[in-house]
């Protein structure tokens, strides 16, 4: 991955826009009553501070370099008219501001904030409310979007809201320490490349927590996506790292804790994935690493399609899935080996952790479910333990080839 040099776009920042650069105050004890009259007024590099009150106003446009900053107190209120601030300047610093009330529309994309094909933009410290889109970027570069709170309206369809942090066509970009919440996606990344996405918590959010289309050479680490319609979703996308995140509670009839689809020579690390219906659903994914992470309690584990290949499952702990491997296929073209499965019923004699028998995760109900998804009411029967023991012993309709030979005795402690 092509490295993001955070340090360098913001000491380009704090130079460009402190040297020769004048402070203006806007509010009823500054010089300028409105944002769009202070804007204008000021020069490239300024600095505009806004006094804690409520400014309504849409469409503000800066236009030129400069720091605006509503040092945690300014609110501006769109009153449900438009969107409320575009940034049409490379170079401009937007803190510590509270933006709410965009007007929803079914033509236009509106947003809180939007960068429109600008460069060296920081957006952080914000409070979005009510905004339709949050934070929108349109083919802009070297930015970052970091400790913002970007809040929806609770119970609206996808139809009736947009996404919280919306990425399009943009490459080197930070998105950071932000929570997201009550949107249709989270976080949603088409076409962006060279990206980092870290420290984010993504909730409750209508489609997916995070959403990535057409992306490539991108980080994700150390999120946690809870109780969202499905966690993440990566599709058509090359080169992507997933590290240390958390896939807690996506839950529902259609829901995944993480969603591969058309996507080739990724790593999966260091993840937890619990209580999700499906924790990975993989299809189309090829050259995969997924390695040393956390399978617990979920309804599947993983669902890997016929049309993945050459992915190596290793060293991941596998405890308390209804299913810990589902597929539909007779044949697996991926390697299995170092799991810890907790249903393995092998042994090990020479004492060195490792199974001497083969473990054969894929049970003939998961095979039967995947084809008749009804039968799923049959669980926890006695004659679905019966016909499973019986597909162990003389294996006849699972892939025969998708097994671990090496199982762990006991879990890894990840």
């Amino acid at each position: 991955m092509r490295p993001i040099n955070i340090q360098l776009i913001l000491l380009f920042l704090c130079a460009t826009l402190t040297a020769g650069a004048h402070t203006l105050r806007v509010g009823k004890n500054g010089a300028y009553r409105t944002v769009a009259e202070a804007i204008g007024q000021a020069q490239p590099f300024d600095t505009l501070l806004l006094d804690g009150e409520v400014f309504f106003e849409t469409n503000i446009v800066i236009d030129k370099p400069m720091t605006l900053d509503g040092q945690g107190h300014a609110v501006i209120d769109g009153e449900e008219k438009d969107e409320i601030l575009v940034i049409d300047s490379d170079s401009v610093v937007v803190r510590g501001l509270t933006i709410q009330n965009v007007g929803h529309s079914f033509i236009k994309d509106r947003a809180g904030i939007r960068v429109r094909e600008r460069n060296h933009i920081l957006i952080e410290n914000c409070i979005l409310t009510n905004t339709f889109f949050g934070i929108y970027l349109q083919k802009s570069n070297h930015t970052i979007v970091r400790h913002n709170v970007v809040i929806g309206t609770p119970g609206r369809s996808e139809t009736f809201t947009g996404n919280a942090i919306h990425l399009w066509y943009c490459d080197n970009i930070e998105v950071a320490y932000n929570t997201v919440k009550n949107h249709r996606d989270g976080i949603y990344f088409e076409f962006v490349n060279y990206g980092s996405i870290h420290d984010n918590y993504s909730e409750q959010n209508v489609r997916y927590g995070l959403h990535f289309m057409f992306s490539n050479h991108d980080d994700y680490f150390k999120n946690t996506f809870i109780n969202n319609g499905s966690g993440v979703a990566v599709m058509f996308s090359k080169w992507i790292t997933m590290k240390d995140n958390k896939f807690l509670d996506n839950w529902g009839s259609a829901s995944f804790g993480l969603l591969l689809k058309e996507i080739y020579d990724g790593e999966l690390s260091g993840n937890i994935f619990r209580n999700n219906t499906i924790a990975i659903h993989a299809e189309g994914a090829n050259r995969l690493t997924i390695q040393q992470n956390v399978f617990e309690k979920n309804g599947w584990a993983l669902k890997v399609m016929g049309s993945c290949f050459d992915n190596h499952v290793t060293g991941n702990n596998f405890r308390g899935n209804n299913f810990n491997i589902a597929t539909n296929s007779k044949q697996s073209k991926d390697r299995y080996d170092h799991n810890y499965w907790d249903d393995y019923a092998g042994y090990d004699l020479d004492k060195d952790g490792i199974g001497d028998v083969p473990h054969r995760p894929v049970k003939l109900f998961a095979y039967i479910v995947e084809r008749v998804p009804i039968s799923i009411i049959m669980l926890r029967s006695l004659f679905i333990e019966m016909i499973n023991f019986a597909e162990y012993i003389v294996p006849s309709l699972t892939p025969e080839n998708l097994v671990d030979a090496s199982p762990a005795m006991q879990p890894y402690n990840l």
